[in-house]
């Protein structure tokens, strides 16, 4: 099933960060594009560093409920530490969308909640997938478009 994941860092050495993420995340996940490093600015939370996100296509085999546990798994070893809620940290990983599934579940909830709302997502994201789409909210283009007129 196709995934759509986005990746942050604002701690350490951003760039090394993602870059290892992505690394681990080719271990579970058949990646078919990453895009381009993009700087971003903190959104919501204490005052903090900027970012440094992306955003990764491809193909996953396993039940998103599994992904997520794994993406939570790459967050600790590369250095996650959850103390302040968005706070700053070495390492997010969100899963965005799977395929065209529906969750609201207590511990995930697909597609992301706030993914149409967030630039730092849906820039990226259109770089590798310009037919991308969230279910339930639209086409990334349009979002993106709409964000930018607001």
């Amino acid at each position: 099933m196709k995934v759509v994941i986005a990746l942050g860092s604002n701690l350490g050495d951003r760039e090394a960060n993602l870059n290892r993420a992505e690394a681990e995340l080719s271990e579970v996940i058949r990646i078919d594009a990453i895009s381009s490093f993009i700087d971003t600015d903190p959104v919501g939370g204490p005052e903090q560093p900027d970012y440094l996100n992306a955003v990764l296509v491809g193909d996953c085999d396993r039940e998103p409920e599994e992904l997520l546990q794994l993406l939570l798994q790459i967050e600790s070893r590369l250095g996650r530490v959850r103390d302040v809620k968005w706070g700053p940290r070495t390492l997010d990983l969100d899963l965005i969308v799977a395929g065209d599934l529906l969750i609201d579940s207590e511990e995930l909830q697909l597609p992301h909640p706030r993914a149409h709302e967030r630039a730092f997502v849906l820039a990226p994201w259109l770089e590798i997938d310009p037919d991308g789409y969230i279910p339930g909210q639209g086409r990334i283009a349009d979002l993106l478009a709409e964000l930018n007129t607001d």
